[in-house]
């Protein structure tokens, strides 16, 4: 089918193709670079992962200096339509010292920020409170060392200070999301004290008020992870409290629920009460194990309600998930245009019909509707806006990744 012929079909629905091409051009993708070399990072290791953080597998070609890891991001921009961001952790830092995490500074990420002005990308950063000897115990802002505490304190308070520095030299503001992995194993007899300690080290390392034109802060729960069974001390209650009250954005990770929760259902209720929300776009299955998204259920009802609610211009689109046993170009190319397909549905949804059928209780037209749009050809227009953008499709889109890949799987 030709395009023209799609575009027609859609305008038969009330839906003008060219509209939702235009909106999805401007929805940026924050791309998480610990994709691609399974999270671990330029900094000497002292710790193990913590909080359930695990890549499993070995595929040839991980990246393994900061060189190789923007060679594999700039082929996998190259393929996805649109302008993007990266998503950078504190342990990806590009310098030839070794800090310990309490004395990183921006010079040590300056070549990042470099690459990004270069390539015409947004910056977004987190504290690393992993993969460390002092994160060991599992708990590291709730921990009951104030010594501990301290330390991380001051990283996070670095971290801060180098995302207000990115988002100034870049011109766009720095999301910086705060994770840490505190929690226990078995069931503690106290968890109100962890939660103190949290929130108090919380409000000290962000004491600091940054211009919100160069840093977000941003804040994010988690159900449980391995050796944190029994208790997460940052729960979703507990961010959701510390965000409303605090005035930061919350993050949504869609991997760090029950797997029975319906995260796309948590933004209407969320947005009532921050003003911008996080999400982190992953696929757990059975646990937050991070397989890389599909274009499945759970992704395109994440789509429809942020377009549905009018929530595209308070959300900040994240993707983190880290898969080794596959070609981790391939992973950020097909997660992130998945991300992409996704949203393009729902833009291209007759919203007002379908909401004047369930504002008038006609369940029956509603339903109708819904299940005929799925008919629709949806296909032709994404490739139109993939040629639009110069970037492959289809048989080409994976002869290109087998190519790439082929050249770099000789790294040992």
């Amino acid at each position: 089918m030709s395009y023209d012929s799609a575009k027609a079909a859609f305008a038969d629905w009330g839906v003008d193709t060219e509209t939702a091409l235009s909106k999805l051009a401007e929805i940026p993708i924050s791309m998480h670079c610990w994709q691609g070399d399974d999270v671990v990072g330029f900094e000497a290791k002292t710790g193990n992962s913590g909080g359930g953080i695990q890549a499993t597998g070995n595929h040839p070609g991980r990246a393994r200096t900061p060189d190789e890891l923007r060679a594999d991001l700039e082929f996998s921009y190259s393929m996805i339509p649109g302008k993007h961001r990266l998503n950078l952790h504190a342990c990806y830092l590009d310098t030839d010292q070794n800090p310990d995490r309490d004395e990183i500074e921006y010079s040590h990420f300056a070549p990042w920020v470099d690459w990004a002005t270069d390539q015409g990308l947004g910056l977004d950063f987190n504290p690393t409170f992993f993969a460390h000897e002092k994160a060991d115990d599992n708990l590291t802002l709730s921990h009951p060392d104030q010594g501990i505490r301290e330390f991380w304190i001051e990283h996070g308070k670095r971290s801060r200070d180098i995302a207000a520095q990115m988002g100034a030299a870049l011109g766009s503001p720095v999301v910086n999301n705060i994770w840490v992995p505190d929690g226990y194993k078995d069931t503690p007899v106290d968890r109100m004290e962890p939660r103190q300690r949290l929130e108090n080290s919380l409000d000290t390392m962000m004491a600091t008020k940054h211009d919100k034109a160069q840093m977000l802060d941003a804040v994010e729960s988690k159900l449980f992870g391995i050796g944190v069974e029994a208790c997460t001390v940052g729960s979703h209650e507990f961010y959701m409290g510390y965000a409303t009250r605090k005035g930061t954005l919350l993050c949504l990770d869609m991997g760090h629920f029950h797997p029975t929760e319906n995260v796309a259902d948590k933004l209407s209720s969320v947005a009532l009460s921050v003003d911008e929300i996080l999400l982190h776009v992953s696929r757990p299955m059975r646990w937050d194990s991070d397989h890389v998204i599909l274009l499945d259920d759970a992704i395109l009802q994440m789509a429809q309600e942020l377009v549905s609610a009018g929530l595209l211009d308070r959300t900040h689109i994240g993707l983190d998930f880290f898969d080794a046993t596959i070609s981790r170009t391939a992973a950020w190319v097909i997660g992130t245009r998945n991300m992409q397909k996704a949203l393009l549905r729902a833009l291209l949804a007759p919203w007002d019909r379908l909401k004047s059928a369930e504002n008038n209780l006609d369940y029956t037209s509603r339903l109708v509707v819904t299940e005929e749009i799925k008919d629709l050809p949806y296909a032709t227009v994404w490739a139109e806006f993939c040629d639009r953008m110069g970037v492959p499709s289809g048989q080409s889109l994976i002869s290109d990744l087998h190519q790439y890949q082929a050249g770099v799987s000789g790294r040992g």
